[in-house]
């Protein structure tokens, strides 16, 4: 259960960048609104599955799953760049994300 906690917080974390850069500095209230109620509902979700998790991995695996996400989406929904150092960034977190899980933490 703690994975499926951990991947919806992701979402929800994601949700988090999206309305923060469309909120405009929190001067728009419903974007400002759903920043904060995005990320209310992520770190909820993140401290149910640190029940389970580490820390540090659960963390790390949280803001690492979630900042690949959002560049994706900033790539194929708003017109943002995915040059080659954005990619090898990617597949960077990616295997540190993989070799956290490989340490045996979970």
């Amino acid at each position: 259960m703690h994975w499926f906690y951990l991947g919806i917080a992701v979402v929800f974390e994601i949700a988090v960048a999206i309305a923060a850069g469309k909120a405009q500095g929190f001067t728009r209230p419903a974007w400002t609104a759903a920043t904060l109620v995005s990320g209310g509902i992520a770190t909820y979700l993140l401290s149910l599955a640190l029940l389970t998790f580490d820390v540090g991995v659960g963390y790390a695996i949280w803001t690492s799953v979630a900042g690949v996400g959002i560049v994706v989406l900033g790539a194929l929904f708003f017109g943002q760049r995915l040059g080659w150092r954005k990619l090898l960034g990617i597949v960077a977190v990616i295997v540190g994300v993989v070799g956290l899980q490989l340490s045996g933490a979970v």
